[in-house]
């Protein structure tokens, strides 16, 4: 070892110490931009890509837990891109949906989707 580094900046083998912040230029790539200036947003490409199920558009601007709650019992009945069980396929998008807007989601719209998430499990016939 050299006597101008310090043991902490070196582990076994000489090799030096992993960089704790080399993914922040990476987190700031994650939105891409196309020629056209649009963004490409990683979670739409995975709703149009995977097996994820197909919703009604919109559905999640609905202003009733009970309407959010039937657009997507219905259409996770109605789709062949899934790969649980209806329950799980809705239960899957509302959670996507929630988890996505995380702290931009206001309050009252948080509230209407975990509500909804109560009718979601009504309409399948499951326990609260």
């Amino acid at each position: 070892m050299s006597t101008s580094q310090h043991p902490s900046t070196r582990r076994k083998g000489g090799r030096p110490a992993r960089q704790r912040h080399a993914h922040a230029s990476a987190a700031k790539s994650r939105t891409k931009r196309t020629s056209s200036g649009a963004t490409n947003k990683w979670s739409k490409h995975v709703n149009e890509t995977s097996d994820a199920m197909d919703i009604e558009a919109g559905v999640f601007k609905s202003g009733s837990a009970e309407a959010i709650a039937r657009s997507l019992k219905e259409s996770s009945l109605r789709s062949r891109r899934r790969k649980g069980t209806p329950f799980q396929s809705a239960m899957s998008m509302l959670n996507f949906y929630i988890n996505r807007a995380g702290k931009n989601l206001p309050k009252s719209r948080r509230d209407t989707l975990v509500k909804a998430k109560g009718k979601l499990r009504e309409a399948f016939g499951r326990k609260t």
